[in-house]
């Protein structure tokens, strides 16, 4: 009996995809992207959501112009995490790092910490910066407007960099620091280091008109 149980278990047809039915694959086995929106419609091309359990591409984009736009965004915040100073070039403390800080931003907002990421950028991008311009010996600055990928860069740049300066000579952790820049740059804080710089940024391109 036992022999033909086993023979009808190894002559079972597997399942198809279509049986099976779409898999959810989650980001560290915890947040979903499938309900991840991005209201800017200028950073929708930009804002990489494609599912991953582990954000690690191992730099498969750095030979394509603009590849960077298809790694997932997750694993460009971390990118940026690893800079300058202590954390340089390691990928896994990084990533050790964003994950903590995710689990700090569902336990103070209840709300997935990628829709809240993501509402992070929309709101420290700038959308108009200044660029200078040489005219028979003169320099001087001239309003123009940003292109949406430097505008995620300088969105992840500024949240990482405020998180670093608020954590530097201070007992409050860089994974807690990260969290409260992301939640504060999310609500349009003043207080967000990277909503300050920001509206720095466009006060001086408004000026420059």
């Amino acid at each position: 009996m036992a022999s033909a149980a086993k023979e009808k278990s190894m002559t079972k047809k597997p399942l198809t995809a279509s049986e099976v039915g779409p898999v959810d694959i989650k980001l560290w086995g915890k947040w979903s992207t499938t309900d991840v929106v991005v209201n800017d419609p200028g950073l929708k091309r930009y804002i990489c959501l494609k599912p991953c359990f582990i954000p690690h591409s191992e730099g498969r984009h750095e030979r394509r112009r603009f590849g960077k736009a298809d790694v997932p965004i997750v694993e460009r915040l971390a990118n940026h995490l690893m800079k300058i100073g202590k954390n340089q070039g390691k990928k896994v403390m990084a990533l050790s790092i964003v994950k903590q800080a995710f689990e700090i931003i569902q336990l103070k907002t209840g709300q997935n910490p990628l829709q809240v990421l993501v509402k992070a950028i929309e709101n420290s991008s700038p959308r108009e910066e200044t660029t200078r311009i040489a005219y028979g010996g003169i320099v001087y600055h001239q309003s123009v407007d940003v292109a949406p990928q430097r505008r995620v860069d300088l969105a992840l740049r500024w949240l990482t960099e405020g998180a670093r300066i608020a954590s530097f000579g201070n007992p409050k952790s860089i994974e807690e620091s990260l969290a409260d820049e992301i939640i504060l740059a999310a609500n349009n804080d003043p207080k967000s280091h990277a909503i300050a710089r920001k509206e720095e940024v466009e006060r001086i391109a408004f000026a420059s008109r």
